[in-house]
Order: structure tokens, then C-alpha cells, then sequence
């Protein structure tokens, strides 16, 4: 999580809700990763286990909050995985 928490950062990544753990959702044009550039990690717990979650998307709907959208799509990964498998993320 630190690499990323570093490359987020330098281009005006956003910190996640606290509930979604620690990450952020960035947009990285101009870097390796331009053909998917918006990107959202977070590493979380669920249950007694700590989980990393990384959610990269090459567009998004103009006029579309892409930033908003990326912290949704996490909380929605998030509450899936629970599902999944039998946890509480977050707990």
C-alpha cells in the first residue's frame, strides 16, 4: 500500500472514507498506467484478515465524478467480498 499511497499522492490521489480502510482513488494520466488511469486501493480488514482491493478503469462517463464513482465502486468490492466470504469488512 506504501508504492501506492506514494504514486496516488503525487498526483492528487484522495484519501478514502475511513469505513473503506486505508487507500485512495487517484486519476494518473501521464504515467505507465495511462491505459487505465483512474484507479482506486484499498487495504482493509474483514474479519480477522487484512485485504487489499485495487479497482482501475481506462474511462469513465463524461460529465461523469470519476473520483466519487471510484470510492463507490470500493465500497460496493468491499461489501461483496464480505459476501463472498463470510466476513464483515471494516470489523
Amino acid at each position: 500500500m506504501d508504492d501506492r499511497r506514494r504514486l496516488y499522492s503525487r498526483h492528487g490521489g484522495v484519501p478514502l472514507p475511513a469505513d473503506l480502510g486505508d487507500g485512495l482513488a487517484a486519476y494518473l494520466p501521464n504515467t505507465p498506467f495511462a491505459d487505465q488511469p483512474y484507479r482506486v486501493s484499498a487495504k482493509f480488514r474483514c474479519g480477522d484478515k487484512q485485504r487489499l482491493i485495487d479497482i482501475y478503469l481506462s474511462q469513465v462517463a463524461k460529465g461523469r465524478d470519476a473520483i466519487k464513482d471510484l470510492i463507490e465502486l470500493m465500497r460496493i468490492a468491499q461489501k461483496r467480498y464480505g459476501h463472498l466470504y463470510n466476513c464483515t469488512p471494516g470489523a
